[in-house]
């Protein structure tokens, strides 16, 4: 019998994945396993009505403890949009794609809630943050996915949070409120690609976390994806870490994770009603 999502799980991991047994053959499911981030955009441009539907899909999304500390900006307006995208100059499609979205972390509204109810309570601990965060994510992501379904491409820009003083400033946000990520909309204006992942060895683990097996998992993976797009004349930092004699994933990775990112977040949410430091 023919694995139904031979050639998805394919192009998504570089092997044929053996799922050990029959599976419902849904594209719904084939287009998931297809996605693809987009970065550039025809002219085509994205209804309002659109947009405002894909919003309502986003905040369908599951919620803890149904407290939907989600919340989203739809940066319309030029000006601010322009402001935004240069502070990010090697990212132009900040500013060119026809639609750009702001997930946020919302954990204002909860104690907002319990003011108008007459219940103070704080929600600025660490299980606020996160709380919001997953949400914010979740919202994220199911966004993505109902975009997609109707043939938009989409690219999630977490950059936001290293420059969050002058996002903050732009998008007005309170104390309590934070960027997650910012989402560019649009139709595509080239086919893309699919982006090979890990392998399920070295993400999924049975009854209890084993990752004894990451070394040859990661290795394997480095040379299925070095042999369908190979990075090797873009090495990072040269100067700083020399040159490989094979340039991976992981070596890539190991490098672009020596230099921080996100510096200044920690102690923007400290002065803007945060202590999550405090799991309290």
């Amino acid at each position: 019998m023919t694995e139904p999502y031979g050639s998805e799980l394919t192009a998504r991991f570089g092997f044929a994945v053996d799922l050990g047994g029959e599976v419902p053959d849904d594209p719904r499911l084939k287009a998931m396993l297809l996605r693809r981030t987009h970065r550039r955009y025809s002219d085509r441009p994205v209804p309002d009505a659109l947009v405002k539907l894909l919003l309502a899909a986003a905040f369908s999304a599951s919620s803890k403890s149904d407290f939907q500390q989600a919340s989203a900006i739809w940066l319309k307006d030029r000006a601010r949009r322009d402001r935004l995208a240069a502070l990010f100059p090697d990212m132009p499609w900040i500013g060119t794609a026809p639609v750009f979205l702001v997930l946020l972390g919302d954990a204002r509204r909860l104690e907002r809630l319990g003011e108008l109810r007459g219940r103070r309570q704080s929600n600025g601990s660490l299980e606020g943050f996160f709380n919001a965060t997953v949400d914010a994510a979740l919202a994220l992501q199911t966004c993505i996915l109902a975009a997609e379904t109707l043939g938009l491409g989409c690219c999630p820009i977490s950059v936001l949070r290293n420059r969050i003083a002058e996002v903050a400033e732009i998008l007005g946000l309170p104390d309590q409120v934070f960027p997650v990520a910012g989402l560019c909309l649009g139709h595509p204006a080239q086919p893309g690609f699919v982006s090979m992942r890990l392998p399920p060895e070295a993400t999924v683990h049975i009854d209890r976390y084993d990752d004894s097996g990451l070394a040859a998992a990661v290795d394997g993976y480095d040379r299925r994806r070095d042999a369908r797009h190979s990075i090797a004349d873009r090495q990072r930092e040269t100067d700083r870490f020399g040159t490989a004699s094979f340039y991976g994933w992981s070596e890539d990775k190991a490098r672009q994770a020596m230099t921080p990112e996100g510096v200044g977040f920690a102690a923007w949410l400290k002065a803007h009603g945060f202590t999550p430091d405090d799991a309290g």
